[in-house]
Protein backbone atom coordinates (compact mmCIF):
# COMPACT_ATOMS: atom_id res chain seq x y z
CA UNK A 1 0.00 0.00 0.00
CA UNK A 2 2.73 2.36 0.84
CA UNK A 3 4.20 1.98 -2.94
CA UNK A 4 1.40 3.91 -3.64
CA UNK A 5 1.52 7.34 -1.54
CA UNK A 6 4.52 8.32 -4.14
CA UNK A 7 6.94 9.00 -1.28
CA UNK A 8 4.52 9.86 1.28
CA UNK A 9 6.00 7.24 3.92
CA UNK A 10 8.95 9.29 3.81
CA UNK A 11 11.15 6.82 1.40
CA UNK A 12 11.55 3.92 3.83
CA UNK A 13 12.19 0.72 2.83
CA UNK A 14 10.10 -1.81 4.83
CA UNK A 15 11.38 -5.64 4.86
CA UNK A 16 8.85 -8.12 5.86
CA UNK A 17 8.47 -8.19 9.30
CA UNK A 18 5.52 -10.37 9.72
CA UNK A 19 2.48 -10.75 11.36
CA UNK A 20 2.77 -8.83 14.39
CA UNK A 21 3.53 -6.06 12.25
CA UNK A 22 0.65 -5.73 10.47
CA UNK A 23 -1.71 -6.15 13.05
CA UNK A 24 -0.70 -3.24 14.94
CA UNK A 25 -0.54 -1.06 11.75
CA UNK A 26 -3.74 -2.28 10.75
CA UNK A 27 -4.80 -1.34 14.52
CA UNK A 28 -3.39 2.21 13.96
CA UNK A 29 -4.92 2.40 10.70
CA UNK A 30 -8.31 1.41 12.15
CA UNK A 31 -8.14 3.36 15.38
CA UNK A 32 -7.14 6.51 12.60
CA UNK A 33 -10.49 5.52 10.58
CA UNK A 34 -12.78 5.91 13.69
CA UNK A 35 -10.90 9.16 14.88
CA UNK A 36 -11.36 10.87 11.50
CA UNK A 37 -14.86 9.29 10.98
CA UNK A 38 -15.86 10.93 14.40
CA UNK A 39 -13.56 13.99 14.33
CA UNK A 40 -12.56 15.22 10.76
CA UNK A 41 -8.98 14.32 9.46
CA UNK A 42 -7.62 17.91 10.88
CA UNK A 43 -8.49 17.34 14.37
CA UNK A 44 -7.29 13.85 14.46
CA UNK A 45 -3.65 13.34 15.96
CA UNK A 46 -1.08 11.45 16.39
CA UNK A 47 -1.38 11.57 20.32
CA UNK A 48 -5.37 10.56 19.90
CA UNK A 49 -4.09 7.69 17.78
CA UNK A 50 -1.80 6.47 19.86
CA UNK A 51 -3.91 6.91 23.02
CA UNK A 52 -6.52 4.72 21.48
CA UNK A 53 -4.31 2.02 20.84
CA UNK A 54 -2.30 2.48 24.01
CA UNK A 55 0.39 2.46 22.22
CA UNK A 56 3.27 5.68 22.96
CA UNK A 57 3.67 8.57 20.37
CA UNK A 58 7.13 7.32 19.61
CA UNK A 59 5.89 3.99 18.74
CA UNK A 60 3.26 5.42 16.06
CA UNK A 61 5.71 7.15 14.45
CA UNK A 62 7.61 4.00 13.51
CA UNK A 63 5.11 2.81 11.33
CA UNK A 64 3.54 6.64 10.58
CA UNK A 65 5.94 9.11 10.60
CA UNK A 66 3.96 12.09 10.43
CA UNK A 67 -0.01 12.77 10.85
CA UNK A 68 -0.22 13.06 7.18
CA UNK A 69 1.32 10.22 5.97
CA UNK A 70 -0.94 8.23 8.69
CA UNK A 71 -3.98 10.31 6.79
CA UNK A 72 -2.96 8.91 3.31
CA UNK A 73 -2.67 5.76 4.21
CA UNK A 74 -6.44 6.02 5.92
CA UNK A 75 -8.05 7.54 3.02
CA UNK A 76 -6.63 5.35 0.33
CA UNK A 77 -6.84 1.80 2.59
CA UNK A 78 -10.89 3.39 2.00
CA UNK A 79 -10.25 3.67 -1.22
CA UNK A 80 -9.23 0.39 -2.00
CA UNK A 81 -12.04 -1.20 0.10
CA UNK A 82 -14.53 0.51 -2.07
CA UNK A 83 -12.67 -0.83 -5.25
CA UNK A 84 -12.63 -3.96 -3.68
CA UNK A 85 -16.55 -3.83 -3.34
CA UNK A 86 -16.79 -2.33 -6.79
CA UNK A 87 -14.59 -5.21 -8.55
CA UNK A 88 -17.08 -7.99 -6.75
CA UNK A 89 -20.07 -6.75 -8.02
CA UNK A 90 -18.61 -6.37 -11.48
CA UNK A 91 -18.65 -9.97 -11.79
CA UNK A 92 -22.50 -10.46 -11.88
CA UNK A 93 -24.14 -10.53 -15.58
CA UNK A 94 -26.27 -6.85 -15.68
CA UNK A 95 -26.19 -3.35 -14.59
CA UNK A 96 -29.04 -4.39 -12.45
CA UNK A 97 -27.32 -7.55 -10.32
CA UNK A 98 -24.16 -5.34 -10.21
CA UNK A 99 -25.50 -2.40 -8.33
CA UNK A 100 -27.45 -4.53 -6.16
CA UNK A 101 -24.50 -6.53 -5.33
CA UNK A 102 -22.22 -3.34 -4.15
CA UNK A 103 -25.55 -1.92 -2.00
CA UNK A 104 -25.42 -5.85 -0.37
CA UNK A 105 -22.19 -5.52 0.31
CA UNK A 106 -22.10 -2.00 1.87
CA UNK A 107 -25.25 -2.93 3.88
CA UNK A 108 -23.34 -6.45 5.48
CA UNK A 109 -20.57 -4.07 6.51
CA UNK A 110 -22.29 -1.64 8.23
CA UNK A 111 -23.69 -4.92 9.74
CA UNK A 112 -20.71 -6.34 10.50
CA UNK A 113 -19.39 -2.93 12.13
CA UNK A 114 -22.68 -2.89 13.81
CA UNK A 115 -21.46 -6.29 15.45
CA UNK A 116 -17.95 -5.39 16.19
CA UNK A 117 -16.39 -7.77 13.95
CA UNK A 118 -15.39 -5.19 11.05
CA UNK A 119 -14.76 -1.75 10.91
CA UNK A 120 -15.86 1.24 9.20
CA UNK A 121 -14.56 2.77 6.08
CA UNK A 122 -13.03 6.08 6.47
CA UNK A 123 -15.39 9.21 4.82
CA UNK A 124 -13.78 10.92 2.03
CA UNK A 125 -15.36 13.79 2.08
CA UNK A 126 -12.35 14.84 4.76
CA UNK A 127 -9.85 14.37 1.65
CA UNK A 128 -10.79 17.63 0.67
CA UNK A 129 -9.55 18.58 4.14
CA UNK A 130 -6.33 17.94 3.00
CA UNK A 131 -3.05 19.69 1.76
CA UNK A 132 -2.23 18.85 -2.01
CA UNK A 133 0.11 16.92 -1.53
CA UNK A 134 -1.43 14.13 -0.03
CA UNK A 135 -4.78 15.12 -1.58
CA UNK A 136 -4.23 15.27 -4.99
CA UNK A 137 -2.54 11.49 -5.27
CA UNK A 138 -5.99 10.14 -3.61
CA UNK A 139 -8.18 12.55 -5.80
CA UNK A 140 -6.95 10.62 -8.67
CA UNK A 141 -7.20 7.19 -7.21
CA UNK A 142 -10.81 7.91 -6.41
CA UNK A 143 -11.53 8.91 -9.91
CA UNK A 144 -10.76 5.31 -11.21
CA UNK A 145 -12.26 4.68 -8.56
CA UNK A 146 -15.36 6.44 -10.11
CA UNK A 147 -15.01 5.50 -12.84
CA UNK A 148 -15.32 1.50 -12.29
CA UNK A 149 -18.17 2.12 -10.47
CA UNK A 150 -19.75 3.71 -13.45
CA UNK A 151 -18.85 0.75 -15.42
CA UNK A 152 -20.88 -1.08 -13.76
CA UNK A 153 -23.66 -0.72 -16.58
CA UNK A 154 -21.44 -1.70 -18.72
CA UNK A 155 -19.98 0.11 -22.22
CA UNK A 156 -22.45 2.82 -23.28
CA UNK A 157 -22.01 5.51 -25.83
CA UNK A 158 -20.37 9.03 -25.48
CA UNK A 159 -23.79 10.78 -25.60
CA UNK A 160 -24.88 9.02 -22.34
CA UNK A 161 -21.31 9.33 -20.25
CA UNK A 162 -23.32 12.28 -18.36
CA UNK A 163 -26.78 10.73 -17.51
CA UNK A 164 -24.12 7.54 -16.61
CA UNK A 165 -21.83 10.30 -14.45
CA UNK A 166 -25.53 11.21 -12.69
CA UNK A 167 -26.20 7.68 -12.04
CA UNK A 168 -23.04 6.78 -10.30
CA UNK A 169 -22.96 10.31 -8.55
CA UNK A 170 -25.87 9.68 -6.53
CA UNK A 171 -25.26 5.89 -5.88
CA UNK A 172 -21.92 6.59 -4.31
CA UNK A 173 -23.34 9.41 -2.36
CA UNK A 174 -26.17 7.25 -1.28
CA UNK A 175 -23.52 4.60 -0.40
CA UNK A 176 -21.59 7.18 1.86
CA UNK A 177 -24.62 8.58 3.67
CA UNK A 178 -26.30 5.51 4.42
CA UNK A 179 -23.86 5.02 7.68
CA UNK A 180 -25.72 8.02 8.85
CA UNK A 181 -29.41 6.24 8.97
CA UNK A 182 -29.13 2.66 8.58
CA UNK A 183 -28.05 1.78 12.09
CA UNK A 184 -31.64 3.40 13.25
CA UNK A 185 -32.88 -0.60 12.02
CA UNK A 186 -32.28 -3.55 13.62
CA UNK A 187 -29.48 -5.85 11.99
CA UNK A 188 -32.55 -8.45 10.76
CA UNK A 189 -34.49 -5.39 8.83
CA UNK A 190 -31.07 -4.93 6.70
CA UNK A 191 -31.92 -7.53 4.11
CA UNK A 192 -35.32 -5.63 3.35
CA UNK A 193 -33.83 -2.56 3.47
CA UNK A 194 -31.60 -3.74 1.03
CA UNK A 195 -34.39 -4.60 -1.13
CA UNK A 196 -36.27 -1.70 -0.97
CA UNK A 197 -33.15 0.43 -1.85
CA UNK A 198 -32.39 -1.48 -4.55
CA UNK A 199 -36.13 -1.27 -5.59
CA UNK A 200 -36.07 2.47 -4.99
CA UNK A 201 -33.53 3.03 -7.70
CA UNK A 202 -34.59 0.16 -10.50
CA UNK A 203 -37.75 1.87 -10.68
CA UNK A 204 -37.89 5.31 -9.09
CA UNK A 205 -40.26 7.34 -7.48
CA UNK A 206 -42.80 8.44 -10.16
CA UNK A 207 -45.19 6.00 -11.16
CA UNK A 208 -45.96 4.77 -14.60
CA UNK A 209 -46.88 7.61 -17.18
CA UNK A 210 -45.51 10.46 -14.82
CA UNK A 211 -43.55 13.41 -16.36
CA UNK A 212 -41.20 15.74 -15.24
CA UNK A 213 -43.18 18.92 -15.49
CA UNK A 214 -41.79 20.87 -12.29
CA UNK A 215 -43.71 24.03 -11.65
CA UNK A 216 -41.05 27.38 -10.68
CA UNK A 217 -41.12 28.42 -7.80
CA UNK A 218 -40.55 31.78 -6.73
CA UNK A 219 -36.89 33.19 -7.01
CA UNK A 220 -37.12 33.82 -3.13
CA UNK A 221 -38.77 30.32 -1.98
CA UNK A 222 -35.97 29.46 0.08
CA UNK A 223 -36.32 32.46 1.99
CA UNK A 224 -32.92 33.85 1.64
CA UNK A 225 -32.37 37.70 2.23
CA UNK A 226 -31.07 40.52 0.38
CA UNK A 227 -27.19 41.22 1.60
CA UNK A 228 -26.81 44.57 2.01
CA UNK A 229 -26.86 47.07 4.88
CA UNK A 230 -27.74 45.67 8.31
CA UNK A 231 -28.82 42.45 6.69
CA UNK A 232 -24.77 41.45 5.66
CA UNK A 233 -24.35 38.40 7.58
CA UNK A 234 -25.91 36.17 4.82
CA UNK A 235 -22.95 37.42 2.58
CA UNK A 236 -20.83 35.41 5.14
CA UNK A 237 -22.97 32.50 5.40
CA UNK A 238 -22.67 31.83 1.78
CA UNK A 239 -18.94 32.25 1.33
CA UNK A 240 -18.62 29.82 4.76
CA UNK A 241 -20.88 27.56 3.06
CA UNK A 242 -19.24 27.33 -0.38
CA UNK A 243 -15.68 26.70 1.80
CA UNK A 244 -17.10 23.88 3.86
CA UNK A 245 -18.42 22.36 1.02
CA UNK A 246 -14.91 22.45 -0.82
CA UNK A 247 -12.70 22.31 1.73
CA UNK A 248 -14.34 21.11 5.21
CA UNK A 249 -15.50 22.81 8.44
CA UNK A 250 -11.86 23.29 9.25
CA UNK A 251 -10.97 24.93 5.19
CA UNK A 252 -13.38 27.43 6.13
CA UNK A 253 -11.15 29.41 8.16
CA UNK A 254 -12.31 33.64 9.10
CA UNK A 255 -9.07 34.48 6.91
CA UNK A 256 -10.32 32.78 4.05
CA UNK A 257 -13.34 34.29 4.16
CA UNK A 258 -12.55 37.49 5.13
CA UNK A 259 -9.85 37.43 2.04
CA UNK A 260 -13.02 36.81 0.11
CA UNK A 261 -15.21 39.56 0.99
CA UNK A 262 -12.96 41.69 0.59
CA UNK A 263 -13.56 42.83 4.68
CA UNK A 264 -11.57 42.95 8.02
CA UNK A 265 -11.84 40.27 10.65
CA UNK A 266 -13.83 43.48 12.56
CA UNK A 267 -16.79 43.34 10.25
CA UNK A 268 -16.54 39.78 10.71
CA UNK A 269 -17.06 40.06 14.25
CA UNK A 270 -19.45 43.00 14.18
CA UNK A 271 -21.71 40.14 12.79
CA UNK A 272 -20.65 36.71 14.42
CA UNK A 273 -18.88 36.07 17.69
CA UNK A 274 -17.28 33.29 16.50
CA UNK A 275 -16.41 30.93 13.66
CA UNK A 276 -18.40 28.02 15.20
CA UNK A 277 -21.11 30.43 15.38
CA UNK A 278 -20.89 31.19 12.01
CA UNK A 279 -20.42 27.35 10.74
CA UNK A 280 -23.90 26.38 12.85
CA UNK A 281 -25.75 29.03 11.49
CA UNK A 282 -24.80 28.27 7.84
CA UNK A 283 -26.52 24.61 8.99
CA UNK A 284 -29.40 26.00 10.34
CA UNK A 285 -29.94 28.30 7.64
CA UNK A 286 -29.80 25.43 5.01
CA UNK A 287 -32.60 23.15 6.93
CA UNK A 288 -34.45 26.46 6.98
CA UNK A 289 -34.13 26.93 3.48
CA UNK A 290 -35.07 23.73 2.64
CA UNK A 291 -37.97 23.48 4.94
CA UNK A 292 -39.20 27.25 3.38
CA UNK A 293 -38.77 25.59 -0.09
CA UNK A 294 -41.19 22.50 0.89
CA UNK A 295 -43.70 24.93 2.68
CA UNK A 296 -43.65 26.70 -0.99
CA UNK A 297 -44.30 23.87 -2.90
CA UNK A 298 -47.25 22.66 -0.82
CA UNK A 299 -48.50 26.14 -1.02
CA UNK A 300 -48.12 26.12 -5.07
CA UNK A 301 -51.16 22.99 -4.83
CA UNK A 302 -51.19 20.18 -7.05
CA UNK A 303 -50.15 16.65 -6.40
CA UNK A 304 -47.94 15.45 -3.94
CA UNK A 305 -45.64 14.81 -6.98
CA UNK A 306 -45.88 17.99 -7.95
CA UNK A 307 -45.13 19.33 -4.81
CA UNK A 308 -42.26 17.03 -4.69
CA UNK A 309 -40.88 17.64 -8.42
CA UNK A 310 -40.75 21.46 -7.62
CA UNK A 311 -39.22 21.22 -4.52
CA UNK A 312 -36.34 19.09 -5.67
CA UNK A 313 -36.21 21.26 -9.09
CA UNK A 314 -35.89 24.33 -6.86
CA UNK A 315 -32.97 23.07 -4.48
CA UNK A 316 -30.88 21.19 -7.22
CA UNK A 317 -30.78 24.28 -8.97
CA UNK A 318 -29.77 25.97 -5.67
CA UNK A 319 -26.73 23.66 -6.00
CA UNK A 320 -25.88 23.75 -9.29
CA UNK A 321 -25.95 27.85 -9.34
CA UNK A 322 -23.65 27.58 -6.39
CA UNK A 323 -23.54 31.29 -4.81
CA UNK A 324 -25.33 30.42 -2.30
CA UNK A 325 -25.47 26.68 -1.81
CA UNK A 326 -26.88 24.32 1.12
CA UNK A 327 -24.18 23.45 3.60
CA UNK A 328 -22.93 20.06 3.02
CA UNK A 329 -23.98 17.46 5.82
CA UNK A 330 -20.70 15.30 5.32
CA UNK A 331 -19.47 18.89 6.97
CA UNK A 332 -21.08 17.50 10.25
CA UNK A 333 -18.73 14.93 11.25
CA UNK A 334 -15.59 17.93 12.37
CA UNK A 335 -18.30 19.65 14.85
CA UNK A 336 -18.65 18.38 18.65
CA UNK A 337 -20.53 15.57 19.01
CA UNK A 338 -23.33 17.22 21.10
CA UNK A 339 -23.60 20.15 17.87
CA UNK A 340 -23.56 17.11 15.31
CA UNK A 341 -26.40 15.24 17.23
CA UNK A 342 -28.64 18.33 17.18
CA UNK A 343 -28.11 18.83 13.43
CA UNK A 344 -28.50 15.45 12.81
CA UNK A 345 -31.99 16.05 14.36
CA UNK A 346 -33.16 19.00 12.10
CA UNK A 347 -31.83 17.07 9.30
CA UNK A 348 -34.26 13.94 10.35
CA UNK A 349 -36.48 16.25 10.70
CA UNK A 350 -36.37 17.90 7.26
CA UNK A 351 -36.52 14.24 5.72
CA UNK A 352 -39.28 13.46 7.41
CA UNK A 353 -41.35 16.02 5.73
CA UNK A 354 -40.02 14.63 2.91
CA UNK A 355 -41.63 11.45 4.11
CA UNK A 356 -44.98 12.82 4.78
CA UNK A 357 -45.25 14.16 1.30
CA UNK A 358 -43.96 10.85 -0.50
CA UNK A 359 -47.24 9.23 2.14
CA UNK A 360 -49.67 11.16 0.72
CA UNK A 361 -48.34 10.48 -2.41
CA UNK A 362 -48.66 7.25 -2.10
CA UNK A 363 -52.34 7.69 -1.22
CA UNK A 364 -53.04 9.58 -3.76
CA UNK A 365 -51.53 7.49 -6.38
CA UNK A 366 -49.05 10.12 -7.77
CA UNK A 367 -45.94 8.49 -5.95
CA UNK A 368 -45.50 4.71 -6.16
CA UNK A 369 -45.42 2.39 -3.15
CA UNK A 370 -42.12 3.25 -1.64
CA UNK A 371 -40.05 2.95 1.64
CA UNK A 372 -41.01 6.79 2.41
CA UNK A 373 -38.08 6.62 5.37
CA UNK A 374 -35.71 5.40 2.56
CA UNK A 375 -37.08 7.61 0.10
CA UNK A 376 -36.59 10.43 1.75
CA UNK A 377 -33.08 9.68 3.17
CA UNK A 378 -32.05 9.41 -0.81
CA UNK A 379 -33.36 12.62 -1.79
CA UNK A 380 -31.41 14.09 0.93
CA UNK A 381 -28.08 12.54 -0.31
CA UNK A 382 -29.18 13.67 -3.96
CA UNK A 383 -30.00 17.34 -2.86
CA UNK A 384 -26.83 17.39 -0.68
CA UNK A 385 -24.67 16.24 -3.27
CA UNK A 386 -25.86 18.44 -6.00
CA UNK A 387 -22.91 21.34 -5.61
CA UNK A 388 -20.35 18.80 -6.55
CA UNK A 389 -21.64 18.16 -10.09
CA UNK A 390 -22.28 21.88 -10.76
CA UNK A 391 -19.29 21.32 -13.26
CA UNK A 392 -21.07 18.70 -14.80
CA UNK A 393 -23.90 20.82 -15.32
CA UNK A 394 -22.06 23.95 -16.43
CA UNK A 395 -22.06 23.13 -20.32
CA UNK A 396 -25.50 21.71 -20.73
CA UNK A 397 -28.95 23.53 -20.16
CA UNK A 398 -29.97 24.11 -16.65
CA UNK A 399 -33.65 22.66 -16.93
CA UNK A 400 -32.38 19.88 -18.80
CA UNK A 401 -29.08 19.25 -16.45
CA UNK A 402 -31.58 19.49 -13.70
CA UNK A 403 -34.45 16.62 -15.06
CA UNK A 404 -31.08 14.43 -16.28
CA UNK A 405 -29.99 14.20 -12.60
CA UNK A 406 -33.26 13.73 -10.94
CA UNK A 407 -34.15 10.61 -13.04
CA UNK A 408 -32.31 8.81 -11.56
CA UNK A 409 -34.74 8.85 -8.56
CA UNK A 410 -37.10 9.92 -10.21
CA UNK A 411 -37.21 7.40 -13.22
CA UNK A 412 -34.88 4.92 -12.00
CA UNK A 413 -31.36 4.36 -12.59
CA UNK A 414 -31.56 1.23 -15.29
CA UNK A 415 -34.62 3.08 -17.58
CA UNK A 416 -33.63 3.57 -21.29
CA UNK A 417 -31.01 6.40 -21.65
CA UNK A 418 -32.81 6.97 -24.92
CA UNK A 419 -36.00 7.52 -22.99
CA UNK A 420 -33.91 10.48 -20.83
CA UNK A 421 -31.59 12.11 -23.23
CA UNK A 422 -34.23 12.25 -25.57
CA UNK A 423 -36.08 14.68 -24.15
CA UNK A 424 -33.27 17.23 -23.96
Amino acid sequence: MDSKTGGLTGGRERSPRGARYEQKRDALLDAATTLINEHGAKATTLQAVSHAVELSTTSVTYYFPRKDVLAAAVFERAIERLREFVDEAAKEPTPRERVCRLLELHIRLRADVIRGTDVSIATLSEVRTLDDPIRLPLLRQYVELFRATRALWGDFPADQKPLMTARTHLLQETIFWMPVWLARYPIDEFPRVHRQLFELFDLGLAVPGATWSPADLPRCADGEPTADGENAAPNFLGVATRLINESGYRGASVVRIVDELKVTKGSFYHHLDTKDDLILECFRRSFRRISAVQRAAAESGGSQWERLEATMNYLIDLQFEGDFPLTRTSALQALPIDVRTDLLARSDRTALRLGNTLVEGMQEGSIRLINPHLASQTITAMLNSAYDLRNWAIDMDRKDAIRIYASCLTQGMFVDPAKILGQA
